[in-house]
């Protein structure tokens, strides 16, 4: 059994305002993993223009927002000493094998990811053929660097588990040149997801039935990541509930879709249990715990803001992290890709 050592990759793409959801469930969490396991974390910047142009903003946009999801990773405490953080479109070795992943991957694999279906809506004709082959180039992202866990919300354990069948087939269909070219028995790990703790999803403040999004009409549904704490308040006063008390159990939460979010947000922002937040609070009314909730909300993310505002003032400095952290992502994919080469039989430059 071929033994691979830990490593964890995650990303986020840079379209639009950063949010509460985004923090909780993915650059908030990438920071307590780095006392933990080697980790690499990336702007996926080529995942972003699979969309309408409209929905990654043009050049500018795109650069503003690759910045601003950089500036987020440093602000939420992430080490880039410590750790790979870097932008996607300056390692070529993704895009490289992401094609190999395309002659892999079989259409019925894709034909099954419900992200595509949501994305591209009622026009699927339209949409982009990167839109569709998009998982195969997270499968890429994650496996150049033969990374063995990914930090994912529920919405992306459908494409790492592709990523998982791509690595297979491949390791299955070369399996003879893989261990002639003395790679063991397997080229690429099978990455496991890392599902931390509570919120991994996070509703919109407006509608408890659907996921906060960057791309709701209303400001209101989400808290941005670069909010002042008037405003991160006010839309916690202004979350929608229903006119009932917190319940005394978690079970009392089912069918309560917007109180049972905002206990889970309470839950994630302070690290603790929802059966911790009811313990608490249970029997409360909304008057008593949204005061709370605010406060706490201010207190754990308008540091974040300021210091992304800070960040985000200087350019120069956020471009020098992605430049370094791209040398140093590329010297681990390089060799990878290479290795797929020799084992695929494409000749390369010596």
């Amino acid at each position: 059994m071929t033994s691979f050592s830990p490593r964890v990759f995650s990303g986020v793409q840079p379209t639009g305002n950063l949010h509460l959801g985004n923090y909780l469930g993915a650059i908030g969490r990438f920071a307590a993993l780095q006392s933990t396991h080697d980790c690499i974390y990336c702007v996926v910047d080529l995942h972003a223009i699979t969309q309408a142009r409209s929905v990654w903003g043009g050049p500018e946009g795109l650069r503003e927002s690759t910045r601003s999801v950089t500036a987020a990773y440093l602000a939420a405490g992430i080490d880039p000493v410590k750790n790979i953080i870097f932008n996607q479109s300056q390692v070529e070795a993704h895009s490289e094998l992401a094609w190999v992943f395309n002659c892999i991957a079989r259409m019925g694999w894709l034909n099954r990811m419900t992200q595509f279906k949501e994305k591209a809506g009622k026009d699927r004709e339209n949409a982009s053929t990167g839109l569709f082959a998009y998982p195969n180039l997270m499968a890429a992202d994650i496996l150049v660097y033969k990374a063995t866990h990914v930090p994912v919300g529920e919405d992306q354990k459908q494409h790492l588990e592709l990523a998982r069948d791509i690595a297979g087939k491949f390791n299955n269909d070369f399996a003879d040149e893989i261990a002639g070219q003395g790679f063991g028995e397997a080229y690429f790990p099978l990455p496991e997801p890392l599902i931390q703790g509570e919120a991994a999803r996070v509703m919109s403040l407006k509608d408890g039935s659907k996921k906060m999004s960057k791309s709701d009409p209303s400001d209101l549904s989400r808290i941005n990541l670069t909010d002042d704490a008037d405003a991160i308040a006010q839309k916690i006063r202004r979350a929608r509930t229903d006119p009932e008390p917190l319940p005394s159990e978690v079970k009392g939460l089912e069918g309560r879709a917007e109180a049972d979010n905002l206990v889970g947000i309470y839950a994630a922002l302070a690290g603790i249990s929802r059966e911790a937040v009811i313990a608490e609070f249970g029997g409360a009314q909304f008057s008593t715990f949204k005061p709370a909730l605010a406060d706490l909300a201010v207190q754990k993310l308008a540091p974040i803001a300021g210091e992304m505002r800070r960040l985000t003032a200087d350019p120069g400095h956020i471009d020098q992290v992605l430049v370094d952290g791209a040398d140093r992502a590329r010297a681990i994919a390089e060799p990878v890709m290479d290795g797929v080469k020799d084992i695929i039989g494409f000749i390369r430059k010596r």
